[in-house]
């Protein structure tokens, strides 16, 4: 049963984006599927995306959420560049989650440039899912 208002709720608006010379998107669609399948509105902006070319995406879509795909190992690098590049558009999604090949050693890192939460390959959808639902609402 749903809880009063359930019904006109909106559905969470997320961007998911492939940055850099990385050009394996097979798991980035996957979690596009799953969060769409929970009722998300999410838009993939494709492969080989510049941190400049997602921020203005940002900025002209105003998705709650920002999801950034990486398995090129440059995850660091391109969420600095990503971070000025949301600064200069001034667009700040009010999430940002960071998948793909990271290494634990650099989540403190990333959670530094503002990074809500990382999640490495092979994390259940189910637990995506919920921290969007989660984090996006609140």
């Amino acid at each position: 049963m749903n809880a009063p208002g359930d019904a006109a709720r909106q559905p969470v608006r997320v961007l998911i984006a492939k940055l850099g010379l990385d050009g394996h998107d097979v798991g980035a669609k996957t979690v596009c599927r799953a969060l769409m399948d929970a009722g998300m509105d999410v838009t993939y902006t494709g492969l080989r995306q510049t941190p400049e070319e997602v921020a203005a995406a940002v900025a002209r879509t105003r998705p709650e959420v920002l999801g950034l795909s990486i398995l090129s190992g440059a995850h660091l690098p391109l969420c600095r560049r990503m971070k000025d590049a949301l600064g200069a558009e001034g667009a700040t999604p009010r999430v940002w989650i960071v998948g793909g090949n990271i290494p634990q050693q650099d989540v403190a890192a990333l959670e530094a440039l503002g990074v809500d939460a990382v999640f490495p390959v092979g994390t259940p959808f189910e637990t995506i899912v919920d921290f969007i639902e989660r984090e996006a609402r609140s």
